[in-house]
């Protein structure tokens, strides 16, 4: 079983690429975790490059590693109270073509941690809105950081009760993906 992340801060030391890892190295045995690293290469979205013989290779690499993955993680920094332009960008080529993309039916989790209390709170609440109408399956709730620039040490959260909820978070992601590929 795969689950792709996808991380909304370019930043390579950024507090939600720590919260990306951490959540990798919480997934139950037997699941990898995959990063898509190329948000920063997609252009914005736009119908005139949505066809095949103008497609960018790298929104059909995203769209193929969303289909081949077994679920969908989104690690979301908030940006004026929103997602980051990166995760919106690659959410809208993700849900086209509408009713038959990639992200139809794919169980999805949304994570995310800033420098404020609320944990990136309105980022991860407009992660869930986005990904449910692009079609994904998504989990109800989130796991938000706050105060995220003293919240890890050596890559781990040191909140034992918030490493608790990203792990149980994660298990009830990959039950909802083991029960979905069942189904198919």
């Amino acid at each position: 079983m795969n689950v792709l992340v996808l991380v909304g801060s370019l930043r390579a030391g950024s507090t939600n690429r720590q919260l990306a890892h951490a959540a990798v190295d919480h997934l139950p045995a037997g699941v990898d975790g995959t990063l898509f690293e190329r948000l920063g290469e997609l252009p914005h979205y736009s119908e005139e490059l949505d066809h095949d013989d103008v497609l960018p290779e790298v929104a059909r690499d995203l769209r193929e590693a969303v289909a081949d993955a077994d679920a969908l993680l989104l690690v979301t920094p908030e940006y004026n109270g929103s997602l980051s332009s990166a995760l919106k960008n690659a959410l809208d080529w993700l849900s086209r073509p509408r009713g038959a993309a990639a992200i139809v039916g794919k169980p999805a989790a949304v994570l995310g941690a800033s420098g404020s209390p609320r944990g990136a709170q309105w980022a991860r609440e407009d992660g869930v809105r986005v990904l449910r109408i692009a079609g994904a399956h998504v989990l109800a709730d989130t796991v938000g950081v706050g105060a995220a620039f003293q919240a890890f040490d050596d890559g781990r959260l040191v909140d034992p009760t918030l490493d608790a909820r990203l792990r149980s978070l994660l298990t009830r992601l990959t039950l909802e993906a083991e029960t979905v590929r069942d189904a198919a």
